[in-house]
Order: C-alpha cells, then sequence, then structure tokens
C-alpha cells in the first residue's frame, strides 16, 4: 500500500488503497450493563438464501442448550427477525440504554423495525446513518448477560457488513448459502470480505439443500448436487450443516413461532461452541 497525503485525506477509507492510521478504527465496546462473551455474524454473498432462518434456528439451538442468546438484526433495510419470534412492539429507552424486545425463552432481540411506527414504511437512510444506528445496537442496548450476540447481516460486502467487521468485536462468521454453482462463486466474495478483515470463517451452512419426498422419505436435491463438497475440498471452508426445504418452518417463521421449528443446526452450534 502507499502512503497518504494527509491534507487529501477525506477519511473514507473504501474507495483508498492507502496504508494510514486512519485504518485503525477501534471495536466498540458494550456499556456498564452488558456483557457479551461471543460475537457471531451469520452472513450470505446474496440475498434470499435464508440467511435470517440460519440465524433464528441457531438462535433456538443455542438457547435449548442453556445459553443466554441475544440477535442484532443489521439487516435494517430488510429486517425480519422481530417477525419470526413474534416480538414486533417498538423498543424503548430508558436511561440512554435501549431496551430490546425479549422472548419467553429469554432471547434479546433488536431491529430497525422495533424503531418504526409502521411496519412497512421503508427505510430510506444512507450510509452514515446507517453506520451510526449499527453503533448504537451494539454499545447501546441493555443486552445483559449473553454468551452468544447473532447478528443477521444483510447480503452482499457493501456499507453494513464493512461497518459491522471494522466496528464490531466479532469472534467468527457463519457463511449461508444454496446448491446453486453461480452461489458458490459469490460466497466466496463474503467469504473473502471476512478474511480480508481478520475475521475468523467459522463454516458454511447449506439452506435449501433438498426436499424430502413425503412418500418414500427420499432426498430430492431441487437445485442440483450440495455445493458443501466443493468447497470443503477446494476452499477449504468447514461444511456445516445441511437444511432441507421444509414449508412448515416457513410457516413458523411467519407467525412467529421460529421456537417450534423442529430443524437443528448441530454441526454449527458445536462449531460455535468451540470457537
Amino acid at each position: 500500500m502507499s502512503e497518504v497525503n494527509s491534507s487529501n485525506c477525506d477519511h473514507n477509507c473504501s474507495h483508498c488503497g492507502a496504508d494510514c492510521s486512519s485504518r485503525e478504527i477501534k471495536k466498540l465496546e458494550t456499556n456498564a450493563a452488558s456483557s457479551i462473551k461471543k460475537v457471531i455474524a451469520v452472513v450470505s454473498g446474496k440475498g434470499g438464501v435464508g440467511k435470517s432462518t440460519v440465524t433464528g434456528l441457531l438462535a433456538k439451538d443455542l438457547t435449548k442448550k442453556g445459553y443466554k442468546v441475544g440477535i442484532l438484526d443489521a439487516d435494517i433495510t430488510g429486517p425480519s427477525v422481530p417477525k419470526m419470534f413474534g416480538e414486533e412492539d417498538p423498543a424503548y429507552a430508558e436511561n440512554g440504554m435501549i431496551l430490546p424486545n425479549i422472548t419467553e425463552e429469554g432471547i434479546h432481540l433488536i431491529s430497525a423495525n422495533m424503531l418504526l411506527e409502521d411496519l412497512e414504511t421503508p427505510v430510506l437512510w444512507r450510509g452514515p446513518i446507517l453506520s451510526s444506528v449499527l453503533q448504537q445496537f451494539y454499545k447501546d442496548t441493555k443486552w445483559d448477560d449473553l454468551d452468544y450476540l447473532l447478528v443477521d447481516m444483510p447480503p452482499g460486502t457493501g456499507d453494513v457488513p464493512l461497518t459491522v467487521f471494522q466496528m464490531y468485536p466479532v469472534d467468527g462468521v457463519v457463511i449461508v448459502t444454496t446448491p446453486q454453482e453461480l452461489v458458490s462463486m459469490i460466497v466466496m466474495k463474503a467469504v473473502n470480505m471476512a478474511r480480508m478483515m481478520n475475521v475468523p470463517v467459522v463454516g458454511v451452512v447449506e439452506n435449501m439443500s433438498y426436499v424430502l419426498c413425503p412418500d418414500c422419505g427420499k432426498k430430492i436435491e431441487v437445485f442440483g448436487e450440495s455445493s458443501l463438497p466443493y468447497l470443503e475440498k477446494e476452499k477449504g471452508l468447514k461444511a456445516l450443516d445441511a437444511l432441507p426445504i421444509e414449508p412448515k418452518t416457513a410457516s413458523l417463521s411467519d407467525s412467529g413461532s421460529i421456537m417450534k421449528s423442529e430443524l437443528s443446526l448441530p454441526k454449527a452450534v458445536e462449531a460455535l461452541e468451540n470457537l
């Protein structure tokens, strides 16, 4: 990298390849009322692969194993986590801190949808405002004591993922993919971004991997062969769980009852426990 002329610096590192002290961004710290042991980002290279579903299932499985879990919905413009858990009431502030919604099972949730009067109102915020909100969600929310904070990321490698990787003390990334060959290529963009930001990649969960025949129980690979063997052998990624296409879980998510889903992610949970 080249040295930067400070007189010409606009302090926007996104378009600059210079090596300077501006890149040394201090990680955010939680407030005095919160303690978080592990921060896990759930990411995907593109939308529509079921990233939020995987986040919800991880929260369910970790909670059932006795861990204290929170979810920070970083998909500011397309939040879906509150609806999955049936927690769409507004968030409130107390003594300068944001109070998250807490499910019956004790999962702490914060999302942009909790800040809107109308859930169908679009979020029309530019990058600097998104970054400010993400910082507040982490450091100004009363998380209490959490074993895991799951960060449900928006798809791609834009402003929000960059802000999270730079400012959050992320301990690991779970990548969500589907079997299509094109998706495997896009997955590597998210993987390489994590690696460039020195964030460990925990492994890959493949969603919509197959459907079970209701008559014979045979696995039918609707979208082609699984990409997990290729990603593991050729790209050196750890293959975690493969989830089927399962309408019941989709229905439970729509009704705010994802905690009742019978799908689970045992390999992903084990990998998080071993971090």
